[in-house]
């Protein structure tokens, strides 16, 4: 069942979304050749799915191209607008479709988590009997916000935020396709600015792209007819400035220095704005957690004995929460080692064993403090 294709006053994401596996961007973990998913797909086996990940990231388009694939009727429903009589409808369609043509019904039920128990116990039977092979999509868990009846009956595919090379690619090919994107605008367009509106859609290409057709919609162009899409206009059309932060280069090394020196001299909120410009930049977090507890040591030290636990658990809540929530244990244990007094007895103790190991005779270890339990050898 072909799809129809979005008008030319549709957003950039929709008029560029993808029509075959060949466009599409990601997810090759369930999607690459000889994968289950794109075998189903391929050979018009496909049971009941449900494609779960964050938006922006092909569940839609997903369901779409089977659509384009599939010989079955495809039906789709919005959690967010369709109510029980619309659903009812659909089963008894599907019902009298395979009674009389014995073709089967593919019902996608986007933002299937909207879908209250009672809704989705409707689908539940005809699932079940496969009157109606099921696409869910959700930005929520499954496990949780779906059915758990109909998980059971289904297969769960987990999609994956894009990355930035695969965001790049997005834009240069919405830049360069006349057809459905920007192509007919003469753009030059900043590596910087390209790699500003990938990184900052954190993974969404509907949120990509639509940032890029309003910054290249909205800038006037220059005296030889050429939209310049500068860092400035990226930072315009996504609302969000751009940080100078290398995650490799000398900004990295720069501020968690700046950050670790603010813990050192207790100028709590000077840390906790290294902190924060860290975590907006995208720094890993867990990274930030290893030197909170590395600090613990070196320079709280003996001063007070929980800084170090306090840090491990900080470390352990970021592994077990994660982002955005993993911030606020983060910014918990800045502010306790800033408050804490400090004292290097340990480890300066330590460096100084290590250097009199380095430079001067190896202690041999004496009598009174060798292991006593076991008879020498005298043999050897």
């Amino acid at each position: 069942m072909a799809v129809e294709p979005p008008t030319a006053a549709a957003p950039l994401a929709a008029r560029m979304r993808p029509r075959s596996f060949d466009e599409f961007a990601g997810q090759k973990h369930i999607l690459a050749p000889g994968k289950l998913l794109r075998r189903a797909i391929e050979a018009d086996r496909l049971p009941s799915v449900i494609f779960s990940g964050p938006p922006g990231t092909g569940k839609t388009t997903l369901a779409q191209i089977i659509a384009e694939t599939t010989r079955a009727k495809f039906e789709r429903l919005s959690g967010v607008e369709s109510n029980v009589a619309e659903m009812r409808r659909v089963v008894a369609s599907a019902t009298n479709r395979r009674r009389t043509s014995g073709q089967q019904t593919i019902l996608f039920v986007d933002e299937i988590h909207h879908f209250n128990k009672a809704q989705q116990d409707i689908l539940l039977p005809d699932v079940e009997s496969g009157n109606l092979r099921l696409i869910g999509a959700t930005t929520y868990n499954p496990f949780f916000y779906v059915n758990s009846a109909l998980v059971s009956r289904s297969q769960v595919f987990q999609l994956e935020p894009l990355g930035i090379d695969q965001l790049c690619e997005l834009i240069d090919r919405a830049l360069a396709d006349e057809e459905r994107g920007l192509g007919k605008h003469r753009v030059a367009i900043d590596p910087t600015a390209k790699r500003h509106l990938a990184k900052i859609s954190d993974g969404d290409a509907r949120k990509c792209l639509n940032a890029l057709e309003i910054g290249v919609l909205t800038t006037a162009p220059d005296r030889s007819g050429v939209i310049q899409f500068t860092l400035e206009v990226a930072e315009q059309s996504i609302q969000q400035k751009a940080i100078v932060y290398d995650r490799a280069g000398d900004a990295h090394y720069d501020t968690i220095s700046a950050f670790i020196k603010s813990m050192r001299a207790s100028d709590e909120r000077g840390a906790i704005y290294w902190l924060a410009k860290m975590l907006h930049a995208g720094e890993d977090p867990r990274f930030i957690a290893r030197r909170i507890v590395i600090f613990a040591s070196e320079d709280v030290g003996l001063a007070d004995a929980e800084a170090l636990p306090l840090a491990i658990a900080t470390q352990q809540a970021v592994e077990f929460v994660g982002m955005p929530e993993a911030r606020i244990s983060l910014v918990h244990a800045t502010a306790y080692m800033c408050r804490a007094p400090k004292n290097r007895d340990a480890y300066d103790a330590l460096n100084a064993a290590v250097e009199m190991i380095e430079t001067e005779q190896t202690q041999r270890v004496p009598e009174k403090l060798k292991n006593k339990h076991f008879p020498v050898n005298p043999e050897g």
